[in-house]
């Protein structure tokens, strides 16, 4: 069986959306993968690299009526939101698939995704949950579900959930909480009782992310990656969601906004990612030196933490005698997620010497 993918970003997202290609092109065996190329760039540079499964969709050749109008309504992040259910039925009606999963274009594959699909049975939509760690909850304002990877099936159940979807979000997608609505995302949260065909996905392979990863204990089985279930079992990683990665100037990136990310997670799978972007960039640069292909535009207001930092800031803590004190310092340690190229080049050579 063939899985279809679709997908959509612009040249700021560029080699993200390279790294999550190639994942797939590694673990799944049988694919398509179209995207929706949201700028010239991105349209030339894709062009350029000739990848293998892919067809690539412009703007112009993309967008209808309906879309058109709103857009001078919603800012960029918004438009790309409104567009997400359109990117889906567009691959359905113009290429007749049978069906088609939308995957965002920060997404890593680790193992075979048709495991995922498999689980939808004769059910005609997949969603994902968030899965929180409850300190993290955002369930109330973010929605339940997320919409990263979310599947279709061309038939009656799964077009008219679609289609009520893209209809919704033409109305109304906007990056506010607003009469229990969130951008394209919140729609979800009724989707099991409101329409015919919906399945939760339940492996927890399938949506693991920087607001979740803290519920799992990681280990290489088979050279896989796997996670630990409640059960006690160990099931293989299937996608990570790098949610919130962020290039600065100045070679500084943040891998995570807010969320403590446990050291395993930190190396082997942030630190590869990072290295694996810069990796396409250069690909990128040898075709088109115009742009960032990280998108790093502005410095950081914050730095890295040097092993002296850390200790400065504990032998301050120290020195208050406050226990309330040194457990804020030292959540604000597990969470400072900033870090240079150099330190992050530096581990992957270190960790395969």
């Amino acid at each position: 069986m063939k899985l279809n993918f679709c997908t959509l970003f612009d040249s700021n997202y560029m080699t993200r959306g390279l790294a999550m290609h190639q994942s797939l092109s590694q673990h799944c065996r049988s694919f398509h993968l179209y995207i929706i190329a949201f700028d010239k760039i991105s349209v030339k540079v894709l062009s350029e690299l000739n990848l293998e499964h892919v067809t690539i969709i412009s703007l112009h050749d993309f967008e209808d009526e309906a879309l058109l109008e709103i857009k001078p309504t919603r800012t960029s992040a918004e438009y790309c939101w409104t567009c997400t259910p359109s990117t889906v039925l567009y691959c359905i009606e113009k290429y007749k698939l049978d069906h088609c999963t939308y995957i965002d274009a920060d997404l890593m594959f680790y193992s075979n995704p048709k495991v995922l699909i498999d689980e939808m049975g004769d059910n005609s939509v997949l969603i994902t949950e968030h899965r929180y760690t409850k300190q993290y909850d955002q369930s109330s304002g973010s929605g339940k579900y997320c919409v990263q990877f979310v599947c279709f099936k061309n038939d009656e159940n799964g077009l008219t959930a679609l289609k009520w979807w893209r209809n919704a979000c033409i109305k109304w997608c906007y990056a506010r909480f607003e009469d229990g609505k969130f951008g394209d995302q919140k729609y979800l949260d009724d989707w099991v009782t409101r329409f015919k065909g919906v399945h939760e996905l339940q492996h927890i392979g399938g949506g693991v992310a920087p607001w979740n990863v803290q519920q799992y204990q990681f280990k290489v089985i088979d050279h896989k990656i796997c996670l630990k279930e409640k059960t006690g079992n160990y099931v293989p990683l299937i996608f990570f969601h790098f949610h919130g990665v962020k290039f600065y100037l100045e070679d500084i990136v943040q891998l995570a906004p807010f969320y403590y990310l446990q050291e395993y997670v930190i190396k082997h799978l942030y630190f590869s990612y990072i290295n694996l972007l810069q990796n396409f960039k250069k690909k990128v640069e040898a075709i088109d030196t115009s742009f960032d292909a990280n998108a790093a535009k502005q410095k950081s207001d914050r730095k890295p933490y040097t092993l002296r930092d850390k200790l400065h800031l504990y032998k301050q803590a120290l020195g208050s005698f406050s226990f309330k004190k040194m457990s804020v310092v030292h959540k604000e340690i597990k969470a400072h997620t900033y870090f240079t190229l150099k330190q992050i080049m530096q581990y992957g050579t270190s960790d395969k010497s």
